[in-house]
């Protein structure tokens, strides 16, 4: 039966071996397995084809029933790639506990936008700000912006330069433009306008 399968899914004659011998050590009950071929066929050509991804998801639900927390991890985001964004909130919050900055910065956007879920600004900034201390350049950019337009949070300057500080020291190039903006403005610093920049070229 597991052959058949393969070859209906149309995997490649290099991979369906090792593919099939994963499926079935994941049916004998070998979690690592299940997510090995969860992940082969969730991941890269395999997305592209419905059957051979709806097949890599039923083994990676498999997977984290079974404990393989990697594989809740990479649930979560198929689900939020896939727009099944309800599908998606508990693993996502599961994730983004456990430290994993793409949940974080998913939840946030759900949040803010209203992704299948009630629109929360407050909610949203603080993903954003646990996916910023995660490391998230943009999650950093995105609570600099909540700050200043009083999204969730009362309107603060200083907290805006902040977090735009922090997004271009993890070297964001739009992060470092806007703090550099708010500091010369501080510091009375005037930007050149358009005729001083036209002058320069020719400088």
């Amino acid at each position: 039966m597991i052959k058949i399968l393969i070859a209906i899914l149309g995997l490649t004659y290099v991979n369906a071996s090792g593919l099939e011998t994963q499926i079935t050590e994941c049916k004998s009950g070998n979690v690592q397995s299940c997510y090995a071929a969860a992940t082969a066929l969730t991941t890269g050509k395999n997305a592209e084809n419905q059957e051979k991804k709806t097949l890599g998801l039923d083994l990676m639900r498999k997977a984290c029933k079974f404990g393989e927390e990697k594989a809740c991890d990479a649930l979560g985001d198929n689900y939020y790639i896939d727009k099944h964004y309800q599908a998606a909130k508990p693993y996502l919050i599961n994730s983004c506990n456990k430290g994993v900055v793409t949940a974080c910065e998913a939840m946030g956007t759900m949040f803010r936008d209203a992704q299948e879920i009630k629109q929360d600004d407050v909610l949203s900034r603080e993903y954003y700000e646990k996916a910023c201390a995660l490391g998230s350049k943009d999650a950093c950019i995105n609570v600099g912006i909540m700050y200043k337009g009083g999204f969730g949070v009362e309107k603060n300057r200083a907290m805006e330069k902040e977090f735009y500080k922090k997004s271009c020291v993890l070297k964001s190039k739009a992060g470092c433009d806007m703090f550099i903006k708010m500091d010369n403005k501080d510091k009375g610093i005037e930007a050149p306008g358009i005729w001083d920049r036209l002058k320069s070229l020719f400088n």
